[in-house]
């Protein structure tokens, strides 16, 4: 019986995991949270929804036989995270987190280093800017509290409720982008600043090289802490990480 792996995704990383164990002898899940109404599409079976906590993922890893369980969820999704290292502690159920490295300032780089969305709030200051959030839906809701601020937000699906300020201005798209396209966006509507979680990687990293080139602040999300676990940064050791464990591996019900 090939061995079944769930992967937590939502991430770039995640769907290239799924793609490189499709063709390889593994029965793979990738679970999305659903938060994007029309994610793009998955080369593996995918399941939909949250789980309901540590338990409730547990459970789930019991009921379907899940060898093995992978987070490969975005770095700042520190929930899922530590539900995932609690589920598969409680079941014995090996876990390994795919997480992109942070990236780090070169030379043109201004970065303000903030905790959170009130945080870049407050560093944003008095004074109306022109500000491109590239924070995700879930964190807009504090920029409300700073309607001094022209806001353009970028993100796949129509932010609802929108933000309650006077001046924002919705751009739906999805990346990867290029950072001539970023520059051109950030040059069209006069941007001054940008507010940022440190995603790491290449699919998101155009806005930081164009803000580089123009000379804008970024306010830099710092990274949260996660839970401790075995962790690996490409798809090639996740992949390395999977067959090593499976050859050490007693099969289930042996």
């Amino acid at each position: 019986m090939h061995p079944h792996v769930l992967i937590l995704g939502g991430t770039t990383e995640a769907r290239e995991l799924g793609f490189a164990l499709s063709r390889r002898e593994f029965v793979t899940t990738i679970s999305l949270a659903g938060r994007t109404a029309a994610p793009a599409a998955q080369p593996v079976p995918v399941r939909r929804g949250g789980f309901g906590g540590a338990d409730g993922l547990a459970g789930y890893l019991r009921a379907q036989r899940i060898d093995f369980l992978i987070d490969a969820t975005h770095p700042y999704a520190e929930t899922i995270s530590a539900n995932a290292v609690q589920a598969a502690s409680r079941t014995n159920t090996p876990v390994l987190a795919l997480r992109r490295p942070p990236w780090t300032a070169v030379d043109g780089d201004v970065w303000v280093d903030v905790s959170d969305a009130q945080d870049a709030v407050r560093a944003l200051g008095e004074c109306a800017r022109h500000v491109f959030l590239a924070v995700g839906r879930q964190e807009l809701t504090p920029f409300s509290t700073a309607p001094q601020h022209h806001y353009f937000i970028r993100s796949v699906d129509p932010v609802e409720p929108p933000l309650e300020v006077p001046h924002a201005h919705y751009i739906l798209a999805r990346g990867p982008f290029t950072e001539s396209e970023d520059r051109a966006v950030f040059q069209s509507f006069s941007i001054d600043a940008v507010v940022a979680k440190n995603s790491g990687g290449e699919a998101t990293y155009s806005k930081i090289a164009a803000a580089r080139l123009l000379g804008i602040p970024v306010f830099m999300f710092r990274r949260p802490a996660l839970p401790d676990c075995p962790s690996v940064a490409t798809i090639a050791e996740a992949v390395a990480w999977l067959d090593h464990a499976v050859g050490l591996a007693v099969p289930r019900g042996v």
